[in-house]
């Protein structure tokens, strides 16, 4: 199967680049489940721009209807969903997704989704959910997590082409999210190649003790990469073996229906 050529992009620095737009849309992803409400001293603070400048690009969305203010605060307006929503329209592909991953969930009882590389997160574009709650926090489409210690995340990383990849890997901390979690930039190097070689990724409880996942690549009929599908699930519950002898064979069976199906 193959990946994509490599996409030519603009450096800040750019003649074409437009620096207005790029930071418009950086005070827009300012606001997250952190951060919903902010003032525009806090606004400047999170984006690194002046107060000025911060208050021009904050008064501008507020006309366009993607912000909106109450007294000294701004929130994002419910027009900036349509941000979103261009992105999945555009994409018609997570309609057969979906039921491929409703599927998953019906016969093994656990979740699966569907993740998408942006930057050093991996972001949940479709999904399906179990019964159960594996993590602290809600998964739900556009949560994002690191790239590197999930399974999603390493199956994107690893079928990257080798200089994006290992620009990623040197920009990226490595935190200790668990007492498992790989810390070691090389030691990531080698389980990132071991992924490309077998074509799926198993992170054991490194993000979130006792979570334990499997991804495998998914692509379209012209060999292009749609993303990582998964299957999350308790490690108290699933054990390693079951994860390749059960889980891996159906989540392969049903990649193969969707590059069939996706033109």
């Amino acid at each position: 199967m193959s990946t994509q050529p490599k996409e030519e992009s603009l450096s800040p620095d750019d003649r074409d680049f437009v620096t207005a737009l790029a930071s418009g849309l950086d005070v827009i992803l300012a606001f997250d489940s952190d951060n919903p409400r902010m003032t525009l001293s806090e606004v400047a603070a999170k984006t690194g721009m002046n107060r000025a400048r911060a208050r021009r690009f904050l008064l501008t969305l507020h006309a366009l209807g993607y912000v909106r203010k109450q007294n000294r605060q701004f929130e994002l307006a419910p027009k900036a969903l349509q941000l979103g929503y261009a992105y999945l329209s555009a994409n018609n592909y997570r309609s057969v997704i979906q039921q491929h991953l409703e599927d998953i969930t019906q016969t093994l009882g656990e979740s699966s989704s569907l993740g998408v590389l942006d930057g050093n997160e991996v972001m949940y574009v479709a999904r399906s959910s179990a019964p159960h709650r594996l993590m602290a926090i809600t998964l739900s489409i556009g949560t994002r997590l690191p790239a590197v210690a999930t399974s999603m995340g390493r199956v994107l990383m690893a079928y990257l082409p080798e200089d994006e990849r290992e620009a990623l890997l040197e920009k990226t901390e490595l935190k200790p999210y668990t007492e498992h979690t790989i810390t070691d930039r090389q030691a990531l190097r080698e389980c990132l190649a071991d992924v490309r070689r077998q074509g799926y990724c198993i992170v054991d409880q490194e993000l979130d003790s006792g979570l334990r996942s499997l991804a495998v690549p998914a692509f379209d009929a012209n060999g292009k990469l749609l993303g990582a599908i998964n299957i999350s699930t308790n490690a108290a519950r699933i054990d390693m073996q079951t994860l390749t002898d059960k889980f891996l064979p159906l989540l392969l069976e049903k990649t193969r229906q969707i590059q069939m199906q996706v033109t």
